[in-house]
């Protein structure tokens, strides 16, 4: 059996011994008017022992300073203890962080939100030295005016020699004026940069720089007609086109050389697709093919990955496993054999990740033509991937990397036929007289989207760059030109200024942190008095708590627990501290103040407490002995009634907890029961119950009140058992009740007399009987206003029964203007029909007399009506002259009598008005 827990029982009941012990002191600093050392020791507590144990700072124990420091191994959400990381990252975002690895690691590009594909395509035009040089030559004349031009130099200075680790691409992408929210096709992009790029620079004086894109991209096609008849070419056979790039089939395809060789494919044109030969002047049926001219030195392949499909009007991208050489030779690709060698090396691989056209994410891996390494472009983030170009040991594995999926086919096996750890099956790629050896390396990707290729004899020799202070060193034929290099330092030297700053800014807030915590542990430490005999000062807790907390101490402040007198309350003992001499000496350097030292209590403020508390303690006695005999009134068993006071406020006084002093609610207790003339309220009034007190009970209602509320005499009146009710307001409330009588009586009589108007039964009616009309709504309201019981029901009276009759006449015609009621014949009696939907109700003659008398009519302005039965040739006859409103309502009524070719009609006086119908 588990021993029960009495930590929080003993707690209440040492609250309940200290608080007696306090009161028996007080009681005899009142009586006796001398205050010891030992009664301030005990009231103030400074007697008690210094606190070890508790897990928060007491209120009951000046000597407890638990809680003002964490744990030793804990923190706290803000302040000078929460953890180091949060303080730091309070100090904003560190430069340092961006700094670029080393100077062989290339940058990355901001992305603003979409524009991933154009920082894929810009990272591999970049990594190209050739551009790259061809940009870097360009006149900055002819850069200021070509300001997409001048961007795009800058870009690629800083991607060339900025030390940061990623470059803002927005000036570039600004210029161009693309939407940063919208996700665009990389290929789509790279063609229109390419166009744009040709105008700018044709600007150019500088040959390398005028036609780069050209040189480096264009290359030449032609398509090729040939007659199967005469064996001749058609004209436009020898016409050349330019291409930056071949756009290449994927779907059904497996390999480059598949989609090289569907490409280049011969296709027959027979039938309705015959080709219209000039030499032969017939239809006939002919060859057509693509050839190739000439090759740029780097071969761009886009590949076909989205498919479009005509049922829904939208493109399906085509994720099928896709194979590409490491080394790829295009000279037997030529339409005339080539004298020189045509090897071209992987350069560059751009990547779609997603399953959709318009969205997804585009990266890159490019290879630096200086170290042979490859890379992988994310926008911001630049990976090292070694020699190749999905990451080092890449296999056929599932493998759940953020790489694409790859797969690597080297001849670089073992006797087991394994590379690098991976399971590999080398694939052999015969090509007759080929300089690339009989084993290619492959790789395979579901993503890859385009492929670059750099022609093997333009590959410059490994080159360094080397960014020291504000200088660009490079060692591989590319400079910066001086208006760029310029920049370039001046951007450099910021950023390091900055990373400087940041590091002094840390290293003086994680000293001062240091400092303070030293200090605020030094000073806690010191800070218990172990004996009433030694010296110490007072001190606020909540300053103290403030000091502990804050990186920023506050100034010295102890207003807080200074009383009018310039001590220490009694009041705020459990508001202070007691702080050993060594330890105040070392917050006095906060300056602020007052200082409170040992015998700075206030025996003024003592005397006037122990005063209150004894008055409070008889205060309560008193009541707690009033309200018994109150409790005995509400009762009925007190027999010495002299005043009147009210009973629902002496009820809510009963209930109310017993206090020390009087509250607010104490005031009042004749306040219901007094007339607006200064007198009693007559009994019957509403809320003027009232009951009778004995005078001691009375004369403390009376104190009380006076107490709360000097200057308010109406809420105190005094009536002794002999005051007499108020005349005016007995006769106004016999006035009141008279005409409640009346009323009353007039009610009756009217339900009596219109027994079933007021319970809403319905009324036989018979033919060629004389009714009247009245408004449904002014029936309603008479009905409630009859039936009702409450007495204040003025408000729902009826209007005046003349006022409304007219408002249902027209006013050029006195003719009616309201559609009479629907009237239902069955089983030989009329019935109206609808009558709560109705906006007039057929009533009686007898019913509207009485009506007329009740509520102001005149019966010679009511509204007739009499019901007659039509046969159906009489009723056809009677309706092509009948006004509108008194024609049948409803022909269709079912009728189950002998007379059930006849129907009901209303014929009313004043009759409809057709005009205002």
């Amino acid at each position: 059996m588990s021993r029960p827990t009495t930590r929080s029982k003993n707690k209440r009941h040492r609250q309940v011994e200290n608080d007696d012990t306090t009161t028996e002191i007080l009681r005899k600093i009142h009586l006796t008017g001398e205050i010891t050392d030992d009664d301030v020791n005990q009231l103030y507590m400074i007697t008690k022992p210094v606190c070890q144990g508790c897990r928060v700072n007491t209120k009951d124990n000046p000597n407890c300073f638990c809680g003002l420091l964490p744990p030793p191994n804990g923190s706290r959400k803000a302040g000078l203890w929460q953890k180091m990381s949060d303080i730091i990252q309070a100090l904003g975002p560190d430069p340092c962080k961006d700094l670029r690895a080393s100077a062989y690691s290339p940058a990355g590009l901001t992305n603003l939100g979409a524009t991933c594909y154009a920082n894929s395509i810009l990272q591999c035009l970049y990594m190209n030295k050739s551009f790259r040089q061809g940009v870097f030559s360009v006149e900055p004349d002819v850069l200021n005016r070509h300001p997409v031009l001048d961007q795009l130099a800058r870009l690629f200075a800083q991607l060339h020699a900025s030390k940061m680790a990623f470059i803002d691409s927005a000036p570039f992408i600004k210029t161009l004026e693309l939407d940063n929210g919208v996700q665009q096709d990389s290929h789509e992009f790279l063609t229109l940069l390419f166009s744009l790029l040709e105008r700018c620079l044709s600007d150019s004086q500088v040959s390398k720089a005028r036609t780069i894109v050209q040189d480096l991209f264009r290359g030449s096609v032609s398509h090729v007609t040939t007659c199967s008849r005469c064996g001749k070419d058609s004209e436009a056979s020898s016409k050349m086109e330019d291409f930056y790039e071949l756009e290449l089939n994927v779907k059904g395809l497996k390999t480059l050389e598949e989609s090289l060789t569907d490409y280049l494919s011969v296709e027959e044109l027979h039938g309705d697709n015959q080709y219209f030969c000039e030499s032969c002047n017939i239809r006939v049926d002919a060859s057509r093919s693509i050839k190739l001219r000439t090759l740029p030195d780097v071969l761009n392949f886009q590949l076909k990955r989205y498919d479009f499909l005509q049922k829904t009007t939208s493109k399906k991208k085509i994720t099928s496993v896709f194979s590409f050489p490491g080394k790829l030779d295009m000279r037997g690709r030529l339409s005339k054999p080539s004298q020189v060698e045509l090897i071209y090396d992987l350069s560059a691989v751009l990547i779609h990740k997603g399953t959709a056209a318009n969205s997804g994410h585009y990266i890159a891996h490019i290879k630096d033509e200086n170290t042979g390494q490859w890379w992988e472009f994310d926008d911001e983030h630049v990976s090292n991937l070694g020699h190749h170009p999905f990451g080092e040991g890449s296999s056929t594995s599932n493998s759940k990397s953020n790489r694409s999926d790859a797969v690597v086919h080297s001849s670089c096996t073992g006797g087991d036929g394994t590379a690098n750890g991976n399971h590999l099956d080398p694939i052999q790629l015969q090509h007759e007289e080929s300089s690339v050896g009989s084993h290619i390396e492959m790789f395979s990707s579901t993503d890859a989207y385009m492929l670059m290729y750099n022609l093997s004899s333009k590959k410059n020799g490994a080159s360094t760059m080397e960014i020291e202070g504000d200088a660009v060193f490079l060692h591989d034929g590319i400079s910066l030109p001086s208006h760029l290099c310029e920049e370039i330092t001046n951007l450099n030297s910021s950023y390091v200024d900055a990373c400087e700053q940041y590091k002094l800014k840390e290293k003086r807030e994680l000293d001062h942190i240091t400092e303070r915590r030293q200090e605020v542990r030094s000073v806690l430490s010191e800070a218990p008095v172990h004996s009433v005999e030694e010296p110490f000062y007072w001190i606020s807790t909540d300053w103290l708590r403030q000091w502990a907390d804050n990186i920023s101490p506050p100034v010295l402040d102890n207003t807080s627990i200074q009383c009018s007198h310039g001590k220490i309350p009694l009041s705020k003992a459990g508001s202070v501290k007691r702080l050993s001499a060594g330890a105040w000496t070392k917050l006095s350097k906060y300056h602020g103040g007052p200082t409170f030292a040992k015998g700075d209590h206030c025996l003024d403020c003592l005397i006037d407490v122990a005063h209150t508390v004894v008055c409070a303690d008889s205060y309560r006695d008193r009541r707690k002995l009033m309200k018994e005999i109150a409790e005995d009134v509400l009762l009925a068993k007190c027999e010495d009634g002299a005043y009147y006071i009210s009973k629902a406020w002496l009820q809510q006084w009963v209930k109310r907890k017993n206090l020390d002093a009087p509250c607010e609610a104490d005031a009042g207790p004749t306040m219901s029961i007094r007339c607006p003339h200064g007198h009693l309220m007559p009994e019957q009034a509403a809320g003027a119950k009232r009951l009778l007190v004995p005078e001691k009970l009375w004369l403390f209602f009376y104190e009380d009140a006076i107490t709360v509320k000097p200057d308010d005499s109406s809420g105190c009146s005094t009536f002794p058992s002999d005051s007499e009710e108020c005349p005016e307001c007995s006769n106004t409330l016999s006035e009141v009740a008279c005409l409640e009588d009346s009323r009353r009586e007039m009610k009756l009589k009217q339900r009596q007399n219109h027994e079933k108007l007021a319970t809403g039964k319905s009324i036989p009616l018979s033919s060629n009987c004389k009714y009247y009309l009245l408004p449904s709504s002014w029936l309603s309201k008479w009905r409630s206003y009859v039936t009702a019981s409450s007495k204040h029901t003025s408000f729902m009276e009826p209007e005046i029964l003349d006022g409304v009759i007219n408002l249902l006449k027209c006013e050029k015609h006195s003719r009616l203007l309201e559609r009479p009621p629907k009237v239902a014949y069955k089983r030989g009696s009329f019935f109206q029909k609808g009558s709560t939907t109705d906006r007039l109700t057929i009533i009686t003659e007898n019913d509207w007399k009485c009506f007329c008398e009740e509520w102001g009519g005149t019966e010679e302005n009511g509204i007739s009506a009499i019901i007659e039965l039509c046969s159906s040739n009489d009723l056809a006859e009677c309706c092509g002259g009948m006004p509108m409103c008194e024609q049948p309502l409803d022909l269709q009524n079912e009728v189950n009598n002998e007379n059930e070719s006849r129907q009901p009609v209303i014929r009313t006086c004043p009759e409809d008005c057709l005009t205002c119908s």
